[in-house]
């Protein structure tokens, strides 16, 4: 059996542990059954966005009369989309792999690993063991207990970048961050989309006004109904029909289409590691259970980006593996702080986010509440962007800003320099003191922070 001083399992953030470790000399093992790069670069943001981009493009050409510009859209190729993102991200992949296996700084074993025994990794009957693990081993799609779903070919986050005909109607069974970004895609593509989501409003994390415009905006271009819980999938010729309950009517509704994409959220990938063998702490959904030092209760093993499920975005992951292989390598005492960390939806339109709701805010804080719209600026009232808007919740007597929230264009840009102040501090007046260009769309955010009231 051979042994290592670091066992990487995963190799999305894993690969920032694996290069560290590596550049310190240390022996390292990679464990991960492919695809190379992870869940962001193979099957997450980077194809969803690479596809999302041209949605943007068109739905941005068939707005444009608002500005006076009589714009004809001819032809949509979707299957040219779709190869064009498919062979950037094997151009991307393939060089992942050549760099792990030429890399005499650590062996690779291509194959999916489970723990046979403390710190043993076993892969495809090959057992390793390390003095240090770390599980970056990702998630995968949740599929929900639906009647008759397993009896249909449905489509995932994943399946869908497979597709190489559009097709006519897509049912979206979820209201999520992947829903909403797949449902604006498609129906950019001349897809009948409808959205069927089971709380009462969709993105249900975002402040309840983002989730209203966002129902509001997507609705012009396709169905959303909220508060409809799926509860048998049937086939219909060449089609399927979802039968959901609508909580607000008290009766049965059907939706009918060509194909059916669940988008209901991600599950852990822990069973496929088989912690149960080694005793391993697994939360109340199933993940890997870490501390604020991204610590198990295994002593020098760690869990990282959607392994520990904290938040699953890449660059939370990315600051994670990057933290966890400090504390391990270099003997520090860090804490993963997640109170400045931001998100985005690249719904359309966009939805960026960082730190507490109004809600959340309020439970534990007296705070002030501001709010802009895009309008309000010379920048927005130019794009005439009538209905964006900007929202910050602020700590009264600290004047600490505790969460900001965007809808509209460029709010993943825009939310970067609220991050920036937040991680120093978060003081309205690190913002609010400084020069923004005019007219410029960064005036949202001083403006929004200069518009306090109680709420």
């Amino acid at each position: 059996m051979k042994e290592y001083d670091v066992i990487v399992v995963g190799s999305g953030c894993g690969m920032i542990i694996v290069d560290e470790a590596a550049a310190h000399g240390l022996k390292v093992a990679l464990v991960d059954k492919g695809p190379l790069g992870g869940t962001c670069l193979n099957l997450g943001c980077i194809p969803s966005k690479m596809l999302i981009y041209v949605a943007d493009k068109i739905v941005e050409m068939q707005e444009a009369k608002k500005l006076g510009i009589d714009v004809e859209i001819k032809a949509v190729d979707f299957k040219s989309v779709m190869e064009r993102m498919r062979k950037l991200i094997e151009e991307s992949r393939n060089h992942a792999r050549k760099e792990i296996v030429r890399s005499h700084e650590l062996d690779f074993y291509e194959g999916e690993g489970h723990f046979v025994a403390d710190y043993t990794i076993e892969i495809d009957g090959q057992e390793i063991k390390g003095k240090k693990i770390f599980l970056a081993s990702g998630s995968r799609p949740l599929i929900p207990r639906i009647k008759g779903l397993d009896g249909i070919d449905y489509l995932t986050n994943e399946t869908v970048l497979q597709l190489n005909e559009r097709p006519d109607s897509l049912i979206i069974i979820g209201g999520g961050y992947i829903a909403v970004e797949y449902g604006h895609f498609f129906a950019a593509m001349g897809t009948k989309v409808t959205i069927i989501e089971m709380a009462e409003r969709i993105v249900l994390p975002e402040e309840p006004e983002i989730s209203e415009l966002l129902k509001k905006a997507l609705s012009r271009r396709m169905e959303v109904y909220t508060n409809v819980q799926a509860q048998e999938v049937r086939k219909t010729g060449n089609s399927a029909t979802v039968v959901v309950q609508d909580k607000d009517a008290g009766r049965p509704k059907e939706f009918t289409a060509q194909r059916i994409l669940v988008a209901v959220g991600r599950r852990s990938n822990a069973d496929l590691l088989k912690t149960e063998n080694i005793g391993l702490q697994l939360d109340e959904r199933g993940f890997v259970k870490v501390d604020r030092h991204l610590r198990t209760n295994k002593k020098n093993i760690f869990a990282v980006g959607d392994a520990n499920g904290q938040q699953m975005f890449t660059h939370v992951a990315n600051k994670e593996a990057v933290l966890a292989v400090d504390n391990a390598v270099h003997g520090t005492r860090s804490e993963m702080d997640y109170s400045a960390a931001p998100h985005a939806v690249y719904s359309y339109p966009q939805i960026a986010s960082v730190g507490l709701t109004q809600e959340k805010a309020m439970q534990d804080h007296e705070i002030l509440v501001g709010k802009t719209k895009y309008s309000d600026l010379a920048k927005g009232e130019a794009m005439m962007e009538k209905e964006g808007f900007a929202k910050v919740v602020v700590e009264k007597h600290s004047m600490k800003i505790l969460g900001f929230h965007i809808i509209g264009p460029y709010a993943p840009e825009l939310i970067q320099e609220v991050v920036n102040a937040m991680e120093s501090g978060g003081h309205t007046s690190q913002i609010t003191g400084s020069m923004h260009i005019h007219p410029a769309l960064s005036e949202l955010i001083p403006t929004t922070l200069n518009s306090l009231r109680e709420p």
